[in-house]
């Protein structure tokens, strides 16, 4: 069996996916395993919508980490 490495995930993202593993009483990796296999089986065009709206919400975000640390670092 192969294996996906996903990264630059928001952190919200990996949030709402551990919750909703925790709700089937999963876990995020079991949870994922069965997502992906059931929307791998829908017709091509779904999935490929699906992996589009994945990577929209996953964009890695424009904000320097230097700034943050600065900025949280003068309060």
């Amino acid at each position: 069996m192969g294996q996906v490495i996903i990264r630059n995930l928001d952190d919200a993202v990996i949030a709402n996916l551990k919750r909703m593993a925790a709700r089937d009483g999963k876990s995020l990796e079991q949870f994922l395993r069965e997502v992906l296999a059931e929307r791998s089986n829908r017709p091509r065009e779904s999935f490929l919508e699906f992996a589009r709206g994945v990577s929209e919400r996953s964009r890695p975000s424009d904000i320097d980490p230097t700034d943050l640390i600065r900025e949280d670092r003068d309060r």
